[in-house]
């Protein structure tokens, strides 16, 4: 029980409840959710070596009886007492970002309750919202340092994104030998490449504190039509910056030049 009480202790200190049965030591993470740890029974070969698998076990909510029954999944080995609060650590940010994600996505906050988010097909804790005419808030939810954060972006296009989807649409209807399919897949395609060639992002931050998260996009949503106005492609502002250097360098030349005439 020596490893148990070890990792209990080192999860207490942490804030992290824990408890021990049946040779077993439990971590909920949430309602439907727990860790437990089973140790690995030590042989004439692994004395003295500690190590415990870990699984993952998910219940079935049930608003009267409560859950019924957890399902454990093996996930993973460890081998020391920070290796388990480490696995701890990064299954509750996990269960943390996936509560935000559901608060984005039913827009349980007052303060966003006006954005629509919608979940990104390939890359699930990414969401996006529109915002102005036809500017993107997306916001990118992770988990890689075991502390839940949250990338926040503001996607603006320039005034060529719609001559460059039109042109292309007008292209695909007129090609009758494309399938629906074909010409969906052209048509996301086309999208993705004018949306690339033309817009402005403006990093708003990355964010632990959730709330503060909140407070960003309720921000982001009033200031939205502001920023589209505000935001100049970087090669206008690289050309007013190649501008004044030739004007400088002009004019130091005209001071040497001077300089040599007397």
């Amino acid at each position: 029980m020596g490893f148990y009480e070890d990792i209990a202790q080192a999860l207490d200190t942490e804030g992290i409840e824990s408890r021990v049965n049946d040779d077993m030591l439990f971590v909920p993470i949430a309602p439907e959710l727990e860790i437990h740890f089973q140790q690995i029974e030590q042989t004439s070969t692994t004395a003295g070596i500690n190590s415990a698998n870990v699984f993952m076990a998910k219940g079935e909510l049930d608003e009267v009886a409560g859950i019924e029954e957890f399902e454990d999944t093996l996930v993973g080995v460890v081998f020391s007492v920070e290796a388990a609060v480490a696995v701890v650590a990064q299954y509750i940010a996990t269960d943390q970002c996936i509560t935000v994600l559901h608060d984005l996505l039913e827009g349980t906050d007052d303060r966003i309750s006006d954005l629509e988010f919608e979940q990104d097909l390939i890359e699930p804790m990414l969401v996006r919202a529109e915002v102005g005419n036809g500017s993107l808030i997306t916001v990118m939810l992770g988990s890689g340092t075991d502390e839940p954060e949250a990338t926040v972006t503001f996607v603006t296009f320039g005034e060529e994104y719609d001559e460059l989807v039109a042109q292309a649409e007008a292209e695909l209807d007129s090609d009758e030998t494309l399938s629906d399919f074909e010409r969906e897949v052209m048509y996301q395609n086309v999208l993705e490449d004018a949306a690339e060639m033309t817009q402005e992002v403006l990093e708003l931050g990355t964010f632990t504190d959730f709330d503060q998260l909140f407070d960003a996009l309720a921000v982001a949503q009033v200031q939205a039509t502001e920023w589209e106005e505000l935001l100049v492609p970087l090669e206008d502002e690289f050309d007013y910056y190649d501008d004044e250097f030739e004007d400088d360098e002009f004019d130091d030349e005209d001071e040497v030049a001077a300089e040599d005439e007397d």
